[in-house]
Parts: C-alpha cells; structure tokens; sequence
C-alpha cells in the first residue's frame, strides 16, 4: 500500500509539473494546446521534436518560451546553406600560452552543446551540416579530434522547417528523421486566437514565461515515465500498428500496400509507446491503454513512413495512410476490425 500510494503521489506531482510548465508557456503562446502538449509530451520522453508550418506561426517563439519556462541552457542554430558542422559541433583552435608561449589544440564547444537546441529552419543547410546532428541526437555526445564528449542532460533539439519556399533547401534524410521522435503540423490561428495575438503583442504589455523546472525534475519525471506498466495485449497493438506500415508485411493495409515504399522502424514503436506513457500519466493513471496507444501514432509514425512514387504521384499524405492503419487493425488478435 505504501508503494502504491509513493506510485500516486509521484503521478501527481508529474501533472503538476506538466500543467506548470504548460501554463507558463500558455502565458506567451496563444492557441497550439495540442502542439504545446505534444512538445512537453516528447520533453518527458526524452525525443526530438520537428515542427513543420508556414513562417509566422510562433515555432521559433515556442522554443524559446519552453527554454525560458525550463532552468536548462537555451541555443539556438540558425541553419543556413554556408553554414558548416564545425558551426554546430564545434572545432579544435590552436591557442597560445600566453606566460610559455607554448601552443596546444584547445576545443571550442558549438551551440549544440547546450540542453534545449532550436535547429530553425534545418532544412536549409546542406545534408553534411545535417548529419553534424546525428550523433548528438542519437548518443547525446559529439566527437571531435577523436575524443567524444557528452552533452549536457537532458538534451533535446527543437527543429523546424518550412513546407513551402523549397528553393534552395535540402530534404533531411530518412536517418535524420528517423531521429526525431515527433513530427507535428503546426496550423494558422482562428479569429479568437489571432485577436489574442494581437492583444498580447501590439500594446506594449507582452507577457514572459517563468522558470518552473530545472533540469533535476526533468531527469526524475523521464526516469518515472519508462516505469509506466504496458500490458502485453496493449503492446502488442502498438507493435502490430507499427507492423502495419510495412508494405506486403502480414499486417499491411491497403493503402500502405499500395502507396508506401518503406514502412516505420523500431525507434517508432518506442516513441509511440513512450508518448502513451505519458498520456496514461496525465489521464491519472499509471497504466497504457489502446487510446494513449492510438492518440500516438500519427506524431510518432508520420515522418517514419517514405512513399513510394505512386504515393508521391497521388499526393497522398502519411497522415492518411495511418489513419487507414488505425482503422483496419484490430485492438486484439481476437477481436474483428474496429471501425
């Protein structure tokens, strides 16, 4: 009974952290509760976030409240065509004694060795800067001069592009998105929310998020995430999904079938089942569900899925190529498709 009830007051605690955080950057971002959401969801996960929308939506203006609502070291790369991986991961300068005057190599860190990294508009540097990024994000560490060093924890790259405006910019390849463990689609604004912008930005009364978390809760709540109970038979629906990607793979869907090349991979089916992790826990409960499991998968999955060119020809989207997924497999072995 004492377990359980540490078990409850720690869930607790988590939701109070998490509404903190969400408040504060409430306070500065208007609208966006789901992309808000999503981003803290990811934060406790321990992943990566790619955030895609036209300019002027607020991405960049979300990272940087999240930086200011976290006690964590905030930078920021502005990706650009010339821009080089020495820029992001640093380099070895030659540097004088001044008493001996004896010279030796000394490592100058780069942004990247910060804990909250805003990479915007990573599309617009070249595929060898991209992959400056891999290792980061992948093993919290870079390696320069032969020696690795690690990055500061926790660690997470906030990254965005822009859908339109694709002159001059560079796909980020299949290794670097798989990196990411959400993809979300930022949209305009509604009338409600947009006089909100307004009232907050065009009278001189701008308001700023306050440091609610340091990095320590954030370490603890990440721990405390992974230790959520996933029932077999809830697994194995988020598996079977993932599964269900894989074109002529046993699970595989029409549409998937006919339209996709290559399906998800494993670091899918981690970050749908981390993400619903965190759901259960903000539902006030410290087991998964179908539905944390279902709510997961279109951020997790929709930049794992590559279309082949028939896809490409129809303009059909990952997104509904999942929501096909989710309709067509069943919630257990035993039971019939669930409409």
């Amino acid at each position: 009974m004492t377990d359980e009830k540490n078990v409850e007051q720690q869930c607790a605690d988590f939701r109070e952290m998490f509404e903190a955080i969400r408040g504060e950057v409430g306070r500065v971002i208007v609208g966006h509760e789901d992309i808000v959401d999503s981003v803290l969801i990811a934060l406790f996960s321990g992943g990566h976030v790619l955030l895609e929308g036209v300019p002027g939506l607020g991405k960049t203006l979300l990272v940087r409240t999240l930086g200011s609502a976290l006690s964590l070291e905030f930078r920021r790369i502005q990706f650009t065509p010339d821009l080089m991986p020495a820029d992001i991961a640093g380099t070895n300068l030659v540097v004088e004694d001044a008493t001996s005057g004896r010279k030796e190599f000394q490592f100058q860190k780069g942004p990247i060795f910060g804990q909250i990294i805003l990479a915007d508009e990573v599309n617009r540097a070249t595929p060898k800067t991209q992959s400056a990024m891999l290792e980061a994000m992948q093993e919290h560490s870079v390696t320069s001069g032969g020696q690795v060093r690690k990055l500061l924890e926790p660690f997470m790259v906030l990254a965005t592009q822009n859908p339109i405006e694709q002159e001059g910019t560079y796909p980020l390849p299949e290794a670097q998105l798989d990196r990411f463990f959400f993809k979300l689609l930022v949209t305009y604004s509604n009338r409600e929310q947009l006089k909100a912008v307004l009232d907050r930005t065009t009278t001189g009364r701008e308001p700023q998020a306050q440091t609610v978390a340091d990095a320590a809760k954030i370490l603890w709540a990440q721990k405390l995430v992974r230790r959520v109970v996933v029932a077999e038979h809830v697994q194995d629906y988020a598996i079977r999904l993932v599964l269900a990607t894989h074109p002529q793979g046993e699970f595989a869907t029409t549409m998937v079938n006919q339209f996709v090349r290559f399906g998800s991979s494993p670091r899918g089916v981690q970050a749908v089942v981390l993400a619903a992790k965190v759901w259960a826990m903000l539902d006030e409960r410290y087991h998964v569900s179908f539905d944390d499991v279902a709510r997961s998968v279109l951020p997790a999955l929709r930049h794992r899925l590559l279309l082949n060119f028939e896809g490409q020809a129809e303009g059909i989207q990952t997104d509904e190529v999942l929501i096909e997924v989710l309709k067509n497999t069943p919630k257990t072995v035993e039971d019939k498709v669930i409409a």
